[in-house]
């Protein structure tokens, strides 16, 4: 280390460490034991992680029993980029195993002893059914994961899965925080469980017959409950890209629901459409007429498009898909203004106070109308809608020469004035 102040300023820092001093850590302590099992968790996202359970022994001051094996590929000796490691050597449950503390923090198995290795042991099966829930575990095309896709009823996804059901985005039903929803999934009383979407909209119902009201439990109250009640049942009619988004399918974010709900209008339309899509096998397979209208909707790929067929397929889904359309409808989309419509295939950004619509009808309304909303100026904008204090957008819109227009300008330009 350098010791002077004024050299230390001098030689300044790099992006992450300073030039005048360097650390260096003593080599990672190592040690051998035997892999006794290979354990399956599955992520909230519905990852499946491999994890090492090991005969106990002390590494570094430390009694280390799990080692994670990060996926697949690991196990079988192949790296991110396909490049063998560890000399392409696998690891099988019942080896000899060479482990060390990364970073002196996490177990990590680094190799395997193959001359000790048993004569009768076999490569380990990876599973391709989740572990928590029986539904199928699928791996993408170009990923090492492989992941659960009974997202609607698998119990280690569930949690996450109704926060992102009850999200602003989604379906947006107030006083469903996260306090409340890990209240609602981890109770015993039948009345107050919810561990599906479809669980929140029967609350009320199985509250009316039930012992144990939730308004006498610590943290609600009459007038709170009420309001919670309201709010579910003020979310039974919800838009279509709404749902979509809600339903929490991988790959299938808030734009790809909207694309999708444009294209198919209807939830059963998507549904049939979808259902009946068949993924392409090899090289010279285009799948069905299904798949091509699936991946020739605008935006969507055949990594989104396979998430979907996916989800679909997946019979452990339909029961918690069909208990949830029970209680929640679905609108049907809006068709697409015609293409003749003075913003279709414009680039719109809305900058300031909107007085006549909110932020998000007014994205809805250009979108209705084929123009496509940004949230910032650029040189590919083509119009921009200044309300009361718009400041730097307007600005740099002034600066670049493009269209500014005030919100009754916006409505007569669109018919709607």
């Amino acid at each position: 280390k350098v010791d002077r102040l004024d050299l230390q300023e001098r030689l300044g820092f790099r992006s992450r460490s300073p030039r005048w001093a360097t650390a260096h850590k003593f080599a990672a302590e190592k040690a051998t034991t035997i892999l006794r099992e290979i354990d399956i968790q599955v992520g909230r996202t519905g990852a499946l992680t491999p994890v090492a359970r090991l005969e106990p022994v002390t590494v570094g001051g430390v009694v280390v029993t799990n080692a994670t094996l990060h996926n697949e590929d690991y196990i079988r000796g192949i790296g991110n980029q396909g490049q063998p490691i560890r000399e392409g050597r696998d690891i099988r449950v019942g080896d000899t195993v060479l482990i060390q503390r990364a970073g002196d923090v996490i177990p990590q198995v680094l190799d395997v002893m193959l001359e000790q290795r048993a004569a009768d042991s076999v490569p380990y099966s990876f599973p391709t059914v989740c572990p928590a829930c029986g539904s199928h575990a699928v791996r993408e095309e170009g990923e090492a994961v492989r992941r659960c896709t009974g997202g609607l009823i698998c119990p280690a996804q569930a949690v996450e899965r109704i926060r992102h059901f009850v999200s602003r985005n989604a379906l947006d039903i107030e006083g469903f925080g996260e306090k409340q929803i890990e209240f609602f999934f981890n109770h015993e009383d039948p009345s107050l469980q919810i561990r599906t979407p479809a669980d929140i909209f029967t609350l009320k119902a199985r509250q009316q017959n039930s012992l144990t009201k939730l308004e006498n439990i610590d943290g609600f109250g009459a007038v709170s409950v009420k309001k919670l009640f309201a709010a579910i049942d003020d979310r039974r009619n919800v838009t279509l890209s709404r749902f979509l988004f809600g339903l929490g399918i991988r790959h299938v974010g808030e734009t790809n629901a909207k694309r999708l709900a444009r294209h198919y209008l209807s939830f059963e339309r998507l549904r049939d459409g979808v259902s009946d899509a068949v993924i392409p096998q090899g090289k010279g397979d285009s799948g069905n007429a299904q798949w091509q209208e699936l991946t020739n909707i605008n935006g969507i790929g055949s990594v989104v498009a396979q998430a979907l067929v996916e989800f679909f397929a997946e019979e452990h889904n339909i029961p918690a898909l069909d208990a949830l359309l029970a209680e929640v409808t679905p609108a049907d989309e809006e068709p697409v203004g015609d293409v003749s419509s003075p913003v279709s295939g414009k680039t719109v950004v809305f900058t300031g106070s909107l007085e006549r619509m909110s932020r998000d009808e007014a994205k809805a309304m250009a979108e209705r109308f084929g123009a496509k909303v940004s949230g910032s100026v650029s040189k590919k904008t083509d119009l921009v809608v200044a309300g009361p204090g718009a400041g730097s957008k307007l600005k740099q819109a002034t600066d670049l020469g493009i269209e500014v227009i005030d919100e009754d300008a916006w409505f007569v330009l669109v018919g709607q004035s």
